[in-house]
């Protein structure tokens, strides 16, 4: 049976991976070989033309861990209903909220600390 142009195939069956599914996988014996060469090459022999020199003002602009966010703990609060609902008034997030809040009192607290 000649298949018409008129005519859809079959969707492929969607492939769900994750992170630990990829990076648990072992090396082929080929790709251990070519990172062994990768190791072995000098930095000299290494072709840096296709990446552009950052200049100055880009490098006086960088900032170090500017967007680092260290692992939260989960932890248990009360709160009162009044002051949940007071955050929840502000929209989705009043538990990030509740994080910045405290943030701004403890580095307030630290920075009359240290002086």
């Amino acid at each position: 049976m000649v298949k018409r142009l008129s005519e859809s195939s079959q969707p492929a069956k969607l492939v769900s991976m994750s992170a630990d599914d990829i990076l648990g996988t072992p090396l082929s014996k080929r790709q251990t070989e070519l990172l062994a060469r990768l190791k072995e090459k000098p930095d000299e022999e290494i072709d840096y033309t296709d990446i552009p020199a950052l200049t100055d003002e880009q490098l006086a602009g960088m900032v170090r861990g500017k967007f680092y966010r260290p692992p939260k703990k989960l932890v248990s609060v009360r709160l009162e209903p009044e002051v949940v609902a007071w955050l929840q008034d502000f929209g989705p997030g009043y538990l990030t909220r509740v994080n910045d809040i405290l943030r701004g009192v403890m580095d307030q607290a630290k920075a009359r600390k240290s002086i």
